[in-house]
C-alpha cells in the first residue's frame, strides 16, 4: 500500500478536480466541489486521502483535522456520550466531509471494496495530523453507510457501528413528479396535491437563482427561520460565507425564493443538481410572514420532484416522518471509530443494544416511519 503525502496539501490532496471526481463516482458529497466548498469553513483543515491498494487499485476519502469542532453533528464525543457509550477525546482526525452529513469510501473502477478499505485503514492510523503534530488523537469516521462500514470491519476494524440517524432519499420516476405522485397511496397523494393546491391559492410566486444571485437573502431568511428555534446567527459572517460559496460553485449552487408579488422573498431553499439527484442543503423562511400554505414541503420536496431528469431527491438527516409521508425511504448512518485503541472495543454488545433501541424508537415512532426504514441495511449490527 503506497499513501500519498499531499492529503492536506487541499481539499482533495493535491489531486485534480477530474481525477478525484472519478474516484467519487457521483457522489456529490465526496466531489471536488463540495469538499472545496468544506474547506472554506472556519476551525479545521480539510484534506483528500487517496491511496493506492494491495492491488494495484486506487482508493479515496475526506478527511479532516479538526481541535474544537463547532458543528454539533459532528461532535463525537459528545454524541457518544450523549448514548451512554465511550467516547474517543474530542478533536483528531475526522475521517469524511465535514458537511453533507454522508460520507463515502471511495474507489476506482475495479478496485476490490476490501482491499480499498484495508489501504484506507491503514493510512488513516498512519496519517499525521496538521494541527495536532505526534500527539496521540482519535481517528473517527462519521455518517457513513453500511455498505462502507461492512467493507472497512472486513479490513480489519473491530469496533462496532453506532448508529447516528436516518438518511431519506425520495425516488422519483422516469415520469417525473406525476408518476411520483401515482407511485405514493391514494391519502398521501391526495395529500400532498391539497398543499400544492394552498400554496398556489396564497400566491406565491416561485423564482429560481443561482446563490450568486441571492446570498443576501438566503443569510437573512435563514437567520429568521433559526430564530424561531431560538438560535441566532451572525447574518452578515452568513451572508459573507454564501457569497464565498456561490462564488466557488457559480450557477451549480441553485436557489429556489418564494415570495408574494411585490413583497421580498419569505422563504428559500438551496440545492445542487449533480447527474440525476437534487441534494437539499439549506432551508430557511420568515415564519412570521406565512400563510400556512405547506411552504416548507412546497419549496423543497415538490419544488425538486418537478425538475427535469431528476430520479433522486436526497433529503438528508432529521424529520424523518415530514420525509416519509412524501414517500422517502430510511437508511442508517453510522459512526466508526478507526483508532487502533478505540475506547469502543469491547462494548460490541452494548452498541447493538443502542442500535437496537433506536430502531425500536423509530419504527414505533409512527406507521410512515417504520414502513420507510430500509431494515436490510440496519440490521447487521441491530
Amino acid at each position: 500500500m503506497t499513501a500519498t503525502t499531499d492529503t492536506f496539501a487541499d481539499a482533495i490532496g493535491g489531486l485534480g478536480d477530474t481525477e478525484w471526481d472519478g474516484l467519487a463516482d457521483g457522489r456529490f458529497y465526496s466531489s471536488a466541489l463540495w469538499l472545496r466548498q468544506c474547506a472554506l469553513d472556519p476551525g479545521s483543515i480539510s484534506g483528500g486521502l487517496h491511496v493506492e491498494t494491495s492491488g494495484g487499485g486506487r482508493a479515496a476519502i475526506p478527511v479532516a483535522a479538526v481541535t474544537d469542532e463547532p458543528n454539533p453533528p459532528l461532535q463525537w464525543h459528545d454524541l457518544l456520550a450523549a448514548r451512554g457509550l465511550p467516547a474517543p477525546e474530542p478533536g483528531g482526525l475526522l475521517v469524511g466531509q465535514r458537511r453533507g452529513y454522508l460520507a463515502h469510501l471511495l474507489t476506482g473502477e475495479g478496485t476490490d471494496r476490501t482491499e480499498a478499505a484495508a489501504a484506507v485503514l491503514d493510512a488513516v492510523r498512519a496519517l499525521r495530523s496538521p494541527l495536532h503534530g505526534e500527539s496521540k488523537i482519535a481517528r473517527v469516521a462519521m455518517y457513513l453507510t453500511t455498505e462502507d462500514v461492512r467493507a472497512l470491519r472486513a479490513a480489519g476494524v473491530r469496533t462496532a457501528p453506532v448508529a447516528l440517524t436516518t438518511d431519506a432519499w425520495i425516488e422519483i420516476p422516469p415520469g417525473g413528479y406525476h408518476a411520483w405522485l401515482e407511485s405514493l397511496s391514494a391519502h398521501r397523494a391526495r395529500r400532498i396535491r391539497s398543499e400544492v393546491r394552498k400554496f398556489e391559492k396564497a400566491g406565491y410566486k416561485v423564482e429560481h437563482r443561482t446563490l450568486t444571485e441571492s446570498w443576501q437573502d438566503v443569510a437573512r431568511l435563514l437567520a429568521r427561520s433559526l430564530l424561531r428555534y431560538g438560535r441566532t446567527i451572525d447574518v452578515a459572517a452568513t451572508a459573507e460565507s454564501f457569497r464565498k460559496q456561490g462564488q466557488l460553485a457559480g450557477s451549480r449552487a441553485e436557489v429556489v425564493l418564494c415570495s408574494r408579488p411585490g413583497e421580498p422573498p419569505v422563504g428559500f431553499c438551496q440545492y445542487y443538481r449533480w447527474g440525476d439527484t437534487v441534494y437539499l442543503r439549506a432551508l430557511g423562511l420568515d415564519h412570521d410572514r406565512l400563510a400556512s400554505a405547506a411552504e416548507y414541503f412546497n419549496i423543497t420536496y415538490y419544488m425538486a420532484a418537478r425538475l427535469p431528469g431528476v430520479r433522486w431527491v436526497h433529503a438528508g438527516t432529521e424529520t424523518a416522518e415530514g420525509k416519509a409521508l412524501r414517500g422517502a425511504t430510511l437508511r442508517p448512518l453510522w459512526l466508526l471509530d478507526l483508532s487502533e485503541d478505540s475506547p469502543l472495543a469491547g462494548y460490541g454488545e452494548e452498541i447493538r443494544e443502542h442500535n437496537r433501541a433506536l430502531l425500536a424508537r423509530l419504527r414505533d415512532s409512527s406507521p410512515a416511519i417504520s414502513a420507510a426504514l430500509e431494515y436490510e441495511l440496519w440490521s447487521p449490527y441491530c
